[in-house]
């Protein structure tokens, strides 16, 4: 497989190098992207790894249903199918399997509700009588999970916690006072969901005798209203959000004993504007572990909770004079026969991993040096190994490694550049590894542990020769100092027909909020190819990670605490000074667009650098972070309470007056993280300061601003807008 990408990529740069065989080439155009779906990729989906160590089991589509298939690991091939959709009449779209592998919990009709919460119908399959057996009588239910004695599933409904016992095939309410928009529990509410990327909050005792699970008391939280178009009258869709200030959910633990039928709360102090954002169990089944943080998130306890009795005590405790960087990883792992546990800080000013004894004690620090540890992939106990992937080779890439517990004998087993993501095998024998550049699409690969290649799983080969067949250029990385001497990363996508004797009008892609990374050695998707449109157009597309975006360690990450937005700008506007300066790019001719973060950061550049920026494109953007939630800003600028000109200095909403160029301001109705509350002030602002502007709003449509036409009608306006404004 090594072979056909290497010579995958001397057949592109033969291509980008010879003019007379790149004008044979098709050029990439909108219909290609949206409506042929010509860059697709494929991968490997839903792997579970089985409890022998010589087989995994993959979610493949055969025609119109899904299929569970085994598959050896020594020969790569497929040896049974485990769940046959077309059998049993389910068209599921995702599958759990039992501790034992007798049984598999599948789900169909799956409805999301916000980013990652969704409810559907769960069945329960026998995989050697083929029966299965239908949760909740068929109706919708959220995160359906198999206790690990494999007698019992687990699930939320209607904000209450339940679980079926399948012997009996007989449910039991385990939560009685679950309402909408009052009292969730098992599941997380909306801002927990979007910043502590978590959705299920409920988790089963190793013995599957107990039930841990988180409530929200989010009564006193203000409702957000967002209205719903398309009937005669429009619905009005009501729900929870916490904007920056205000009041947060009152959050609460609680352990439910199965064999008496009791419910115990955790003792989790008794401050009450807390984050209690993780339970974990420590292995025993008596002993609960759970993360409290601070609601200014500058520090960061974990607890030992007694589950029968809910007392606790602290046994870490973590402080920044920021924040301190929880791991959405959930980079904690407990040992076994009570060796302590493993986790990542960033406490030396790189994340790294430690080992603990079970008292908390740190032991030593496993890894060191300036660069990151991104994922704890696995610990070996019997071999005493730890592998993780991290960005020692460069922050652009991440590759797999693996270290002994003490320290030593760290070994690269990802040596290809590129980006990896390591799926390891429960026995640590082998790992699948999901590998790609910039310039080269995802190769799926079976490997053993030490990194030897076994089989190539997915190679992408159509894709790879579909893209011979286009005029393209290979992203270029480069580096150049911002204004105070930082060297920032960036990446540049050229014509492919590029010659640095003419002048280029050049548009900037920009996200930039912190922990964030768009300059990566990694394939880069959809978006990527609408730049190599406008590539096609005679436009440069280029992209700068500013201060305060990830792998580069804390102190490069935390420069921007308290004060969104300026450094942000500052290095943007400088990225857009040094494209001026180069022979072939017409700095009369700079814009910049941005999606989020990234339209908050467009928005800040042509009205704080309208001297550099000539056009805008800002996609639901953030224009004030008093409109936004408060896990997320409160991390990075206190409360507004606290730090009002950190909310103020860098608003968009109160730079309005100096817009001199041209603008496009595009949102979805239906935004329930970036409300369109934000677009609708802007613009009222704009108007109040007499600025003429571009706007298009995109009725019932969220964050993603996606579904049906939708997308290829927003690419089309953002390039017809390129077009004319630059």
């Amino acid at each position: 497989m090594r072979q056909i990408k290497n010579l995958w990529i001397v057949m592109f740069f033969i291509m980008i190098s010879t003019p007379a065989l790149s004008q044979q080439k098709q050029t990439v155009t909108l219909e290609h992207i949206f409506k042929k779906g010509a860059f697709n990729q494929r991968s490997v989906y839903g792997i579970n790894w089985m409890k022998d160590g010589q087989y995994y089991s993959s979610l493949v589509r055969d025609g119109q249903y899904p299929k569970v298939v085994k598959i050896n690991l020594a020969t790569g091939q497929t040896e049974a199918t485990l769940l046959d959709g077309e059998v049993l009449d389910v068209d599921f779209s995702s599958y759990s399997l039992s501790a034992d592998e007798t049984k598999a919990l599948i789900a169909s009709n799956v409805e999301p509700i916000y980013r990652r919460s969704s409810k559907g119908i769960f069945h329960v399959v026998d995989l050697g009588s083929k029966e299965k057996t239908v949760l909740m009588e068929g109706e919708k239910i959220s995160y359906a999970t198999l206790s690990p004695d494999n007698t019992k599933v687990a699930f939320v409904k209607d904000n209450n916690l339940y679980y079926t016992e399948l012997s009996t095939n007989t449910t039991t309410q385990v939560t009685l006072d679950g309402e909408n928009n009052k009292i969730i529990n098992g599941s997380a509410d909306w801002v927990y969901e979007e910043e502590f990327s978590m959705a299920q909050a409920f988790s089963w005792s190793p013995d599957g005798n107990k039930l841990a699970f988180i409530r929200f008391d989010e009564t006193e939280v203000p409702e957000f209203n967002m209205q719903i178009w398309g009937d005669l009258y429009p619905e009005d869709y009501v729900f929870k959000y916490p904007k920056a200030g205000e009041k947060n959910a009152e959050v609460s633990i609680h352990v439910f004993q199965l064999d008496n039928k009791k419910t115990v709360k955790m003792d989790a102090g008794q401050e009450t504007d807390i984050y209690l954002p993780r339970i974990y169990w420590t292995g025993d089944d008596n002993t609960l572990a759970f993360l409290r943080l601070n609601r200014l998130q500058n520090q960061l306890d974990l607890f030992h909770a007694n589950s029968q009795s809910g007392s606790s005590s602290i046994i870490l405790s973590e402080t920044a004079d920021t924040y301190v960087d929880m791991d959405y990883n959930d980079n904690l792992h407990y040992l076994q026969d009570n060796k302590g546990f493993i986790r990542t800080s960033e406490q030396d000013g790189f994340k790294h991993i430690y080992h603990h004894d079970s008292n908390g004690k740190q032991l030593r620090q496993i890894t060191s040096g300036p660069w990151e540890v991104t994922e704890l992939v696995g610990v070996d106990e019997k071999s005493n190994k730890i592998y993780f992937t991290s960005t020692e080779k460069s922050p652009l890439e991440r590759h797999l490694y693996v270290v002994n517990l003490n320290g030593k004998n760290k070994q690269l087993l990802t040596p290809a550049s590129g980006t990896n993501r390591a799926n390891m095998s429960k026995d640590y024998k082998y790992f699948i590894n999901y590998h790609s550049t910039a310039n080269s699409p995802t190769q799926v690969t079976l490997n053993q542990a030490n990194g030897k290649e076994i089989k190539v799983l997915e190679d992408n080969k159509e894709l790879i020769e579909r893209l011979t067949e286009f005029k393209l250029s290979a992203k270029e990385f480069f580096q150049f100092p911002t204004v105070d001497g930082t060297m920032l990363n960036a990446y540049m996508i050229k014509p492919a027909d590029f010659d640095e004797s003419k002048s280029y009008p050049t548009l900037m892609y920009v996200y930039g909020g912190p922990g964030s990374q768009n300059v990566t050695n990694a394939w880069g998707g959809l978006r990527d190819f609408w730049h190599h449109h406008l590539a096609a157009l005679g436009y440069i597309v280029v992209c700068v990670d500013n201060r305060g975006t990830g792998a580069r360690g804390r102190d490069f990450k935390h420069i921007t605490y308290a004060n969104l937005g300026k450094h942000e700008t500052d290095d943007q506007i400088a990225g857009a000074r040094y494209l001026g300066d180069l022979p072939y790019v017409d700095k009369d001719r700079i814009g910049i667009w941005g999606w989020s973060y990234g339209g908050y950061m467009s928005s800040l550049a042509i009205m704080l650098g309208h001297d550099v920026f000539k056009t805008a494109i800002a996609v639901a953007p953030v224009t004030t972070w008093r409109y936004y939630d408060s896990i997320y800003t409160e991390r990075y600028l206190q409360t507004p309470q606290l730090n009002a000109s950190g909310y103020d200095d860098n608003s968009p909403i109160n730079h309005v007056d100096k817009l001199q160029g041209n603008y496009l301001l595009i949102h979805g109705t239906g935004d329930d993280n970036v409300h369109f509350q934000n677009s609708v002030d802007l613009v009222d602002a704009l108007i109040k300061a007499d600025k003429q502007f571009e706007t298009f709003y995109y009725p019932n449509r969220s964050h993603g601003i996606s579904g049906g036409n939708t997308s290829w009608h927003l690419y089309n306006m953002m390039t017809d807008f390129i077009k004319e404004k630059l």
